[in-house]
């Protein structure tokens, strides 16, 4: 009888032991199917610079996390006939977009027939306002030098030329879009020279 009961309480513990781990290990991959769907795209991003772009986003061949991304945040993207996305949340130097702060956009872009550069805040929504402000330019409004360049100035208060009204407070980030560009297929392999410099040149204290 004894060791009948002993048997009997073994098995009851071996199969609570199964059946915590068997709940543990579906918690656990629950949160980290979450936290990757909850975040920044995690497969398939290419860096150039400040800028991180997601060519297969727009095509067939978008990865399962990155589609569940966008069902959650209910963003459309630019397919792959269309264009291509951009986005910048720090300055060519890696450090993060201040609304407080002064910056310059200079360089050039890929070839595209159209492109427009929109500031958003850090979760990549418009800021408040956004009807009424300068928050955006596009590559027919903007007045250019004879080499083509861009030079584009972010910061709180109105500057001459080429200006874009930062946001609030807090920090920001940069949508460049292409749209109808032959950077477009998914083999290209985009670096640092190919897109603007984000650089920071004045900052409060």
């Amino acid at each position: 009888m004894r060791r009948s009961i002993r048997e009997f309480t073994s098995s009851v513990y071996t199969i609570l032991l199964v059946a915590y781990a068997v709940a543990g290990g579906a918690a656990l991959g629950l949160y980290s199917a979450y936290r990757v769907v909850e975040g920044e795209f995690a497969f398939g991003v290419q860096q150039a610079g400040p800028w991180q772009v997601h060519p297969q986003i727009g095509t067939r061949e978008i990865d399962p996390y990155a589609r569940a991304t966008l069902a959650r945040s209910a963003d459309i993207p630019l397919a792959a006939g269309e264009g291509l996305t951009f986005r910048a949340n720090t300055d060519s130097l890696a450090r993060p977009l201040r609304s407080d702060c002064i910056y310059t956009i200079t360089g050039t872009t890929p070839s595209a027939r159209f492109w427009s550069l929109t500031l958003q805040d850090e979760n990549g929504r418009l800021p408040d306002g956004w009807q009424s402000e300068r928050f955006t330019t596009t590559s027919v409004r903007i007045t250019r030098p004879e080499d083509g360049s861009l030079n584009i100035v972010i910061s709180p208060q109105p500057q001459a030329g080429n200006w874009l009204r930062a946001p609030d407070n807090g920090g920001f980030s940069i949508a460049l879009r292409l749209y109808d560009t032959p950077a477009g297929g998914t083999l290209t392999r985009f670096t640092a020279e190919m897109l603007p410099d984000i650089t920071r040149m004045e900052c409060p204290a």
